[in-house]
């Protein structure tokens, strides 16, 4: 299974996000769709998957974002005015678990570029108002000309391993018996594998040495971060927990993980869920 929020069936269309014209005529095509959301959480279609409008409906004020094209069609999405925040309510959870991964790509897209937007409506530069062009993709300071565009937060999410257990930890506002991979932000200056060891024995007092990429993922939640997933070996399994960042951590088995994963009962933890990189990367370290 591929990490959540990735595998878009739509073409992004960059070709056409100088083209005016081409834009233009997007625009005006009576077959455009829009998506349906409720603030920033998506609205889901009867049948299930993301609900879809008809461009007719919308009242023209509206700023829409190109999402991409499926089938020449193009799909849009509008720029609502709302604060995302870090924290998300449990109805977007229960969205989630029920899109295809398709649907949940697309989304998570059109999240991300809202958030972006509601946070650059003034240039970094001299402090004016900043206004949408490049289709959504981008926006432009009237006064100065400085342009900006989206840009991605890199964070390393990893496993410690030692002796055939993996690390893992929770944060106090986790839900009761949740357990995750260990999190961080890269710092400037810094490397993936630099930033995997750094995290690990900031959070937990743990010393790691080789680390091993395994795969990424878009999160857009908080702003659009790129989830970089890695396994760093442990040189002992000593934890020294930092309390400001985690309210626990442990040590589990591959057995422990793999009964995690399946919602057994009487299982030690509950895993995250399918649709965060924490599962993937934790359904990899089982099978390795």
């Amino acid at each position: 299974m591929n990490p959540g929020f990735t595998g878009s069936p739509l073409d992004r269309a960059d070709r056409v996000r100088n083209d005016a014209e081409a834009y233009g005529a997007l625009l005006g095509d009576w077959r455009a769709r829009i998506l349906g959301l409720d603030g920033l959480d998506p609205l889901l279609a009867s049948e299930g998957g993301l609900l879809w409008h008809s461009i007719a409906e919308l009242s023209g004020s509206e700023e829409l974002i190109l999402l991409g094209l499926s089938d020449g069609k193009p799909h849009f999405v509008p720029l609502v005015e709302a604060d995302g925040g870090m924290f998300r309510s449990p109805a977007i959870w229960r969205a989630l678990t029920m899109l295809p991964a398709e649907d949940a790509a697309i989304y998570g897209t059109a999240r991300s570029l809202i958030e972006w937007h509601n946070s650059h409506r003034f240039c970094g530069k001299c402090g004016n108002v900043t206004e949408m062009f490049r289709a959504g993709w981008g926006r432009k300071c009237g006064n100065c000309g400085k342009e900006h565009f989206p840009r991605t937060d890199p964070v390393v999410i990893m496993l410690a391993e030692f002796e055939g257990k993996a690390l893992l930890g929770r944060q106090s506002r986790f839900p009761p018996g949740n357990y995750s991979a260990l999190a961080g932000f890269l710092e400037p200056g810094e490397s993936i594998e630099e930033a995997v060891r750094r995290e690990i024995h900031e959070e937990a007092g743990v010393t790691c040495g080789a680390v091993r990429y395994v795969t990424s993922q878009p999160w857009p939640f908080g702003g659009a971060q790129l989830m970089i997933a890695c396994v760093a070996d442990a040189k002992d399994d000593a934890i020294t927990l930092d309390t400001d960042e985690l309210e626990d951590a442990m040590w589990v088995t591959k057995e422990e993980a793999q009964a995690a994963l399946d919602n057994a009962e009487g299982r030690r933890f509950n895993a995250p869920p399918p649709f965060a990189i924490a599962h993937s990367l934790l359904k990899h370290w089982v099978k390795a």
